[in-house]
């Protein structure tokens, strides 16, 4: 019998031709169905291990005493389909300073090969965490050992951060991302006009910003990763000597312990001018964490969440501000001689400024941010102790830049207390209106003084700019 090899050898061929086209068909669709988002989420406990001087109230006279629950500083970490990603850090401090971030940001790049724009830090400005302000420490007449200590935390803390970011960016997996907003009611504006001007008071009829702006980030099987929240109010409702995260740190407690497996990030928004009422125990302290996460469950359980889809655009730069007149040498040796020893001590510095250089700072150069995901959500970042106009005034101007109208905005988040708090980020009407937010607070600061009337055009317009320039980034 005779075999016919070479009409078998063809049938050979063209079957693994077809296998061959298939693999290759089937690899094509795996590189397609490359996920378009990848996150992680870790969290590391920051409390210090040892009594220490605690941030906030200029009346403290003595170091920390025990902690109601530990403090966190938690890292979300969001990978677009491009490979582009951004790194946030919520954390239960006072605020963030260069001394921390700036060698974050450097590892950052150097460890991980993510550019230092694409780090946002937030500070929930708890009251009751450790003071991590080498300067503030020493300003306080609390010599050189204290000073030390906030020097040694701010370094320990670094360390402990840029690990975490290496743990997320190892643990990163497919996920999908919507928002949706709550509300909660226990944030009152604090500018009280009265005939001897504006007092730190319950203002009901003042400007506030109550939504609880939610962005979870969920599983593949539906189950919630992570939730990053955020609320436009002073986390100050207790003033004792305990380390807690207050009010934003009960609500990230409350959440987690409800969803297992969940990470809560509480974002700081423009509160700078707002205070929660009633205030001053700790019973109260959990009445609105919990007012607070029940506002992020209502918002985790709409039923149509905006999905966000898209690619990344990131955009930082600095805002150049300019500061008031600075008082003269004779008005700085009066101030010198005041009753008040934070008066003092500020007119010390602004002396020391003078003799120095020969003259004052007038002008310094502060950090704001935009990440743009997709054509869906703008988060924009802002330095300082930041009021509520800002939020405000952002979320109605910066709707519009993709051409569209309604419900295919993008939705807008304003965070203040970003990336460098060096104090309070006055609006255009607080500077006039004066008070504490206004002009008195600055001594408590490194700034020389009050901000010129330039501060909120300033500060708008560059965010302007950096929105248009995130964006351009998501539209190529």
């Amino acid at each position: 019998m005779k075999v016919h090899t070479r009409p078998f050898a063809f049938v050979v061929f063209l079957l693994a031709s077809i296998f061959c086209s298939t693999e290759s068909l089937l690899l094509s669709a795996e590189a397609v169905k490359k996920p378009e988002w990848r996150a992680a989420a870790v969290s590391v406990v920051i409390t210090p291990e040892k009594a220490m001087w605690m941030s906030g109230y200029a009346s403290r006279d003595k170091p920390s005493e025990g902690k109601i629950h530990d403090l966190y500083a938690k890292v979300l970490m969001i990978e677009d389909a491009r490979g582009e990603k951004v790194v946030i850090v919520t954390t239960d401090l006072i605020g963030i300073t260069p001394a921390l971030r700036d060698p974050i940001a450097a590892s950052l790049e150097s460890k991980f090969q993510i550019p230092a724009a694409a780090l946002l830090m937030n500070a929930s400005h708890t009251h009751c965490g450790p003071e991590l302000r080498e300067e503030k420490a020493s300003r306080r007449g609390l010599g050189g050992n204290r000073g030390a200590e906030a020097r040694e935390y701010t370094q320990s803390l670094s360390k402990k951060i840029v690990a975490a970011i290496g743990q997320a960016l190892n643990q990163l997996e497919p996920v999908t991302l919507k928002y949706s907003h709550g509300r909660a009611g226990f944030s009152m504006n604090r500018r009280l006009p009265t005939s001897k001007g504006v007092i730190n008071s319950p203002h009901p009829q003042g400007p506030v910003d109550q939504r609880v702006p939610v962005l979870s980030i969920a599983r593949p099987d539906g189950s919630i990763k992570a939730a990053l929240f955020g609320y436009a109010c002073h986390n100050t409702t207790l003033s004792f000597y305990q380390f807690c995260g207050d009010y934003a740190g009960f609500a990230q407690e409350y959440l987690e312990a409800d969803h297992p497996g969940m990470v809560a990030l509480f974002m700081m928004g423009c509160g700078g001018d707002q205070n929660p009422y009633p205030r001053r125990t700790l019973d109260l302290a959990k009445q609105h964490g919990r007012a607070l996460a029940n506002a992020v469950e209502v918002a985790l359980s709409v039923k149509q969440p905006r999905s966000i889809h898209g690619d990344l655009g990131i955009a930082m730069d600095d805002v150049e501000l300019e500061f008031a007149t600075p008082p003269s040498q004779k008005e700085l040796l009066k101030a010198k001689e005041s009753g008040n020893k934070y008066e003092r001590s500020h007119a010390t510095r602004l002396l020391a400024q003078l003799e120095e250089r020969g003259g004052i700072q007038t002008r310094y150069a502060f950090p704001l941010q935009v990440i743009q995901f997709g054509n869906d959500l703008t988060l924009v970042a802002i330095c300082g102790e930041t009021v509520v106009d800002y939020s405000l005034r952002l979320q109605k101007e910066l709707k519009s830049g993709f051409g569209i109208v309604g419900d295919a905005e993008p939705v807008i988040w304003v965070a203040g207390y970003s990336n460098h708090v060096f104090g309070y980020l006055p609006s255009l009407r607080v500077l006039k209106e004066g008070g504490y937010e206004g002009a008195r607070a600055m001594i408590y600061s490194s700034c020389p003084g009050p901000f010129t009337d330039s501060v909120e055009n300033r500060v708008t317009s560059k965010i302007h700019e950096l929105t248009e320039k995130a964006r351009q980034a998501v539209k190529k």
